[in-house]
């Protein structure tokens, strides 16, 4: 009885340590997935559920022709990934982002957002 109740102690042990397998999913945005704004924002802000590394996250905006609208002046702190818009007409536009987790998990995706009315 007592090795079978330190087997158990232990098989708890290692299930509790086990590493949490998880991924950086997109949490919220601004301005707001499929959300149409009045005016041109003046940055695209992304937050994930985990932290992200910096050197290995990207976020791009692009206008209905392709081309890209961002100024390239990404920005990571912790969660929270920014970059800055040039100002824009308009028009519906396409933000696509690609990031490493600091758990080395990475995830991708993108959304629409529409400036002016619609």
């Amino acid at each position: 009885m007592h090795s079978l109740r330190i087997s158990l102690i232990v098989l708890i042990a290692l299930i509790g340590s086990a590493p949490a397998s998880a991924h950086a999913y997109l949490d919220h945005a601004s301005p707001r997935v499929g959300s149409t704004v009045s005016s041109s924002p003046g940055q695209v802000t992304l937050t994930f559920t985990q932290n992200l590394e910096r050197r290995f996250s990207t976020i791009e905006v692009r206008n209905s022709s392709g081309a890209r609208v961002d100024q390239g002046n990404v920005s990571v702190s912790g969660s929270t990934m920014r970059v800055g818009l040039k100002s824009l007409p308009a028009g519906t536009y396409r933000v696509t982002w690609r990031v490493l987790s600091v758990d080395t998990h990475t995830t991708q995706g993108g959304f629409n957002f529409n400036v002016g009315a619609r």
